[in-house]
């Protein structure tokens, strides 16, 4: 079995082919031109058509990863107002001339980790992507749960102070999303710094204004997780996406925040990984997700 998976992101069309195992077989990259024009969804079918002439084989199914809200059967993007003109209730099946699935690209992030990487063989696991903003996916007994309006995992928009004068872009008050987000480093930072990445070396040399942004953002992160493990109780927290790669300066914090937070009956502890997968993983997950609906069809 063959799956294309695309990953339809604002500078670039990713794509790749999988087999059953989730080798990735081929990848292959194209400008998106969202140019407010539909010559973008060109160049998606461009991709198609290249990666089929490689493959010289029939694929079961195409996986899409795109921002904005899939319809109930992942037909389409049913809601993305204000970007790629042309996205929302377009039907890909009937376009690329094969059966095709749309998934939020959050939840592909899930999907890549949930069925070939590091939450391979659980069944409950929270993921959020950490990156210009914050979003997430839930997998609930080895499904993925995309809930009323497939709007489930918008994690980022978590209030943690709900007198907070900030608020996110769904109006929710002292979301984690402006907590943590790149998007919001130079507010955060009284314009100090202007990314994550400034911050966090800023951190490394012991900058004491650095030092008090970036554990206040931590903290509130650990927060947020401890909240999440009282309602879902997962398996497994997975984080993905730019943040993470801080690594040690992200992880050994948060680790000791976690200590205090975590309500742990038992003394048992909810695992906190950092993804697999990195670029590819929209796509990828894309894919697995099509797979796993083609194998439900079989």
């Amino acid at each position: 079995m063959y799956i294309i998976g695309i990953d339809l992101g604002g500078t670039n069309v990713k794509g790749i082919i999988i087999d059953e195992k989730g080798t990735v077989l081929k990848q292959h990259y194209v400008a998106t031109q969202d140019n407010g024009d539909t010559t973008w969804r060109v160049n998606v079918l461009e991709m198609v058509l290249y990666l089929k002439n490689w493959l010289q084989e029939p694929v079961a199914a195409i996986g899409m990863s795109a921002p904005g809200l899939p319809d109930e059967q992942n037909q389409c993007i049913a809601f993305l107002p204000n970007r790629l003109n042309g996205l929302e209730n377009f039907i890909w099946s009937n376009y690329l001339g094969e059966t095709s699935y749309i998934l939020n690209d959050a939840h592909s992030a899930l999907m890549a980790e949930a069925t070939f990487g590091v939450a391979k063989g659980h069944k409950n696991v929270v993921l959020l992507t950490l990156g210009t903003g914050i979003g997430g996916g839930l997998l609930i007994n080895g499904q993925l749960y995309q809930g009323l309006s497939q709007m489930a995992g918008h994690l980022g928009h978590l209030s943690l102070n709900a007198t907070d004068d900030e608020v996110s872009i769904v109006g929710m008050p002292g979301s984690l999303e402006y907590a943590i987000g790149n998007y919001s480093v130079a507010k955060r930072s009284k314009g100090r710094f202007e990314s994550t990445w400034e911050l966090v070396e800023a951190y490394r040399k012991g900058d004491a204004w650095a030092t008090l942004i970036w554990l206040s953002s931590l903290q509130k992160l650990a927060v947020a997780l401890s909240s999440l493990v009282n309602a879902f109780s997962p398996e497994l927290i997975v984080l993905a996406g730019g943040i993470t790669f801080a690594d040690d300066a992200l992880f050994e914090p948060l680790k000791q925040f976690m200590d205090f937070y975590e309500w742990r009956p038992g003394g048992k502890k909810t695992p906190i990984v950092q993804a697999e997968f990195g670029d590819m993983a929209g796509a990828i997950g894309a894919a697995g997700f099509a797979m796993s609906k083609i194998k439900n069809t079989l």
